[in-house]
């Protein structure tokens, strides 16, 4: 046998025996890509256990599972964008203050301007994209840090929700309003008990899982043809059926409850936009090249400024989404409104793996950080933990995602 016969069997035979081995080093590193979705599992897994009443868990309960995704609804949206503004090297500190102007004026729109509750919403999301585009203006074309204008803005429409307001409280809005919050859609059948199911929630749930199962076999086979590396198909189906699993077993929970919240239609439709628009449009790839270099973005004909700019149009508008769910939950505007907000966004986006730096991150990332911090609150609450340390927690977990984010990049750096 020659030399070249020799060099061609080995060039078959070795891929074959090092077969497992590359495989697991993929499982390995996908893992590795996951972690926050892994820690999203194992938070839910430990306060499932821990709030175990009567056989079951409190926490995983359907009317608790509703109510998770209810209440953390205006945080999640806020996550969404915040994300974008971290990717691009900013900060916002404004946002709560801002949902809450926002829903002091959809609320005083209500009740003296005479306006009806879908002009109301309107007019809310045009003064959100307007108090977007005068702090963008500051930090984009002025050249002031976000950081200030943020923490100026802050202070600005807190003062500005309690003039609206009068320092005091406004309530008592429209059913339709207050849909946007607390409203759910269900078509609810008689089981003959005294529980029901929704057919069109399980309906809406089942399209979602057929739609992951598309879109990720699209995407596998694209790569495929492409030559790019896949992960190995054992690995690939027990990945989809964990997630088709849970996204189920949160449909099934909904359905036995009160049917699809609207907070979570909204969700749903944001995430997919926002989706594109990270990772598809030529907005979204501007955006992480600010964020990874400026000055070499600029130099690439990135118009930065502009950018900036629209990116806090967006936050201002999100952030008044925001306040309006979280108004309309309420069923009252008041001045307190949205404290914390902000703190509870920048930790959703930076639990969510987005880097300090800038120029890393994704709208999924964030909402399953904020999905963390929501399980944290929850589970806490159910164990009677006081708010001091459940604040406590929440800031040594935002802690560890970043110490866990700085590790990461050193250790790339090393290589």
């Amino acid at each position: 046998m020659t030399d070249t016969d020799n060099k061609a069997v080995g060039a078959v035979v070795q891929p074959a025996s090092n077969r497992f081995t590359s495989a697991l080093s993929h499982v390995l590193s996908d893992l590795g890509k996951n972690g926050i979705f892994l820690a999203l599992i194992a938070v839910v897994v430990l306060f499932a256990i821990l709030t175990i009443q009567d056989g079951t868990s409190v926490l995983l309960r359907p009317q608790n599972i509703s109510n998770l995704i209810v209440q953390n609804g205006y945080i999640l949206i806020l996550a969404i964008g915040m994300v974008l503004v971290i990717v691009a090297g900013h900060i916002d500190l404004s946002v709560g203050s801002v949902a809450a102007f926002v829903g002091a004026v959809s609320g005083v729109l209500i009740r003296d301007a005479g306006f009806s509750w879908w002009m109301a919403i309107i007019a809310a999301l045009v003064v959100g994209a307007l108090v977007g585009a005068w702090q963008g203006f500051w930090i984009a074309y002025v050249g002031i840090p976000a950081f200030i204008v943020t923490l100026a803005g802050m202070l600005i429409f807190r003062g500005l929700a309690l003039v609206v307001l009068g320092n005091s409280n406004v309530g008592s809005f429209p059913s339709e309003y207050r849909a946007l919050g607390n409203g759910f859609i269900s078509f609810p059948i008689d089981t003959g008990g005294r529980s029901h199911i929704d057919p069109f929630t399980l309906a809406i749930g089942a399209f979602a899982i057929i739609a992951l199962i598309v879109q990720q076999l699209r995407t596998r086979k694209g790569r495929s043809a492409y030559g790019q590396d896949v992960e190995p198909l054992v690995w690939f189906v027990v990945k989809l059926v964990a997630v088709s699993a849970g996204v189920g077993l949160i449909t099934y929970a909904l359905a036995v409850f009160k049917g699809v919240p609207i907070t979570l239609i909204v969700l749903a439709v944001l995430v997919l936009v926002y989706g594109i628009i990270s990772n598809r449009s030529v907005f979204g790839r501007h955006i992480y090249a600010i964020g990874g270099n400026r000055h070499a973005a600029e130099l690439s004909g990135v118009k930065t400024k502009k950018v900036d700019f629209f990116i806090f149009v967006n936050m201002g508008l999100l952030a008044a989404l925001a306040g309006l769910v979280f108004t309309a939950r309420l069923n009252l505007a008041g001045p307190k409104a949205g404290t914390g907000f902000e703190l509870e966004a920048i930790s959703a986006a930076f639990i969510g793996g987005a880097a300090v730096q800038g120029g890393v991150g994704t709208i999924g990332g964030a909402i399953i950080g904020g999905l963390i911090i929501g399980v944290l609150n929850n589970g806490m609450s159910i164990l009677g933990i006081g708010i001091d340390w459940q604040q406590a927690v929440k800031g040594f977990v935002l802690l560890l995602a970043v110490a866990f984010d700085v590790y990461n990049k050193r250790r790339s750096g090393g290589r």
